[in-house]
């Protein structure tokens, strides 16, 4: 049995499709075995006639099924066969290639669009005085927000600093007079920060978040080293920004 034909039985017998490239392997295997047995006087002589026809004609019979199942040009099809040659009739002719080689036409028609891109509006948005929209899930500089009363909302909880990939958050806390906790020291690292909102995620309580603030290049790298007071001022200068964009986003937390 052909290669081709054990191919097709496996694919056949665990039910699953082919690849179009074992396909085209199992393919030019039978076309090779084909032109081995016609062109070789050995193979001739070492197999009798009957043998011979019967060998050709499951290598024929082996294409066929390939080919029925895949629907591809078979690489045994007539090339002088009016429905191969009827294919390539509706492609481009040579005449116009040669048009467009010697006139040039796709340099034309790429100028004819910077043309027409000449004449309109820029898109240039004269930063700073004009800025673009941004997402209420824009992740930019980071704040600690407080309650409406003034109380902090942190409690210590320290999911932010296990969870940070770049370990850029420094907690320390201590008890309150009423049992709970409260942060003694909340530094954040900017310098190693990658702004990848797991801390803000894991917050249980929404007190650390990243504001749509993307305006906070220093000189120095000292002071990027966010402290506690820093986050709180960072969030109460934004407190009614941040409010409308975690409700905007609240459908889909």
């Amino acid at each position: 049995m052909s290669f081709a034909r054990q191919a097709l039985q496996v694919g056949l017998s665990s039910r699953i499709r082919l690849s179009p490239t074992l396909a085209s392997a199992a393919i030019r295997s039978a076309v090779a075995q084909r032109r081995l047995l016609h062109s070789t006087r050995c193979a001739h002589a070492s197999l009798p006639k009957d043998d011979t026809e019967h060998y050709t004609e499951s290598l024929h019979s082996d294409m066929k099924l390939l080919h029925g199942r895949y629907q591809e040009t078979p690489l045994y099809a007539d090339l002088n066969s009016k429905e191969y040659v009827q294919k390539f009739k509706s492609g481009e002719r040579a005449l116009d290639k040669a048009v467009h080689l010697f006139f040039l036409t796709e340099i034309m028609r790429g100028m004819w669009i910077v043309i027409e891109n000449f004449f309109r509006p820029p898109y240039t948005i004269m930063y700073p005085f004009e800025k673009g929209p941004l997402s209420p899930r824009f992740r930019g500089e980071h704040a600690l927000r407080r309650y409406p009363s003034g109380e902090e909302r942190c409690i210590a909880c320290k999911l932010c600093e296990a969870i940070c990939p770049a370990q850029a958050i420094t907690i320390e806390s201590e008890p309150r007079l009423d049992g709970s906790r409260r942060t003694t020291k909340y530094d954040i690292d900017m310098t190693k920060c990658i702004y990848c909102g797991f801390c803000q995620e894991a917050c249980p309580v929404d007190a650390i978040v990243e504001t749509q603030n993307q305006e906070f290049s220093t000189e120095t790298r000292e002071e990027l080293l966010y402290n506690k007071e820093k986050l709180l001022a960072n969030g109460d200068r934004a407190e009614a920004e941040i409010a409308a964009n975690l409700h905007a986003d609240h459908v889909y937390r």
